[in-house]
């Protein structure tokens, strides 16, 4: 079953931002735009490739009212050693959850059961904590993050544009469709 358009489960946990332990809870996606990016472990090996990115994309991310999290099992005490110990995690500015009792996780459908690890999961969560967007890759296979910047753009008019919607390959202030009889069978 989808999450697409179900709303966040609520959850409360330790995290890391900033050389700081903080709480966060489902309370922090909302009145906001937010990505959630899963992955399987700190000290691991396509994980702070992916992280690093992300951090890459954070000012832009930053700039189109989104607050970014990562996550993983991890506690927050190995997501601080992880940042102290790394040349690409120390880059990292925006909030890192601790997932270790495989909660949130399990809520967002990424816990692979068998090695008590997350999957590498995307997800793009609208001000009313409704998801509107999900990827889910292999272990294997790295994530661009420069690929959320559009996918948030299109979700961002979408919910300020009743009734429109971003075709494939949208870019911002590209055409959009405005749905409808006229339509159907047309493009």
């Amino acid at each position: 079953m989808s999450l697409v358009g179900k709303k966040i489960e609520e959850f409360q946990t330790d995290a890391y931002l900033n050389g700081e332990f903080i709480t966060v809870s489902d309370q922090d996606f909302m009145g906001n735009w937010s990505v959630l990016c899963f992955y399987p472990a700190d000290f691991s090996f396509v994980c702070p490739t992916e992280l690093e990115d992300l951090e890459e994309q954070h000012a832009t991310l930053k700039d189109l009212g989104v607050k970014v999290f990562s996550a993983s099992t991890d506690t927050h005490f190995v997501h601080a050693a992880w940042h102290e110990h790394s040349d690409a995690i120390s880059k990292i500015t925006y909030t890192m959850l601790a997932d270790p009792s495989q909660k949130i996780s399990r809520n967002f459908d990424v816990l692979d059961e068998e090695s008590g690890l997350a999957q590498r999961g995307t997800f793009i969560i609208d001000p009313d904590g409704i998801i509107q967007a999900v990827e889910i890759t292999a272990d294997g296979i790295g994530r661009d993050a420069s690929q959320l910047i559009d996918k948030l753009k299109a979700a961002q008019y979408v919910r300020s544009h009743p009734g429109e919607v971003c075709p494939a390959k949208w870019k911002e202030s590209g055409e959009t469709l405005t749905t409808g009889i006229d339509l159907v069978g047309k493009i």
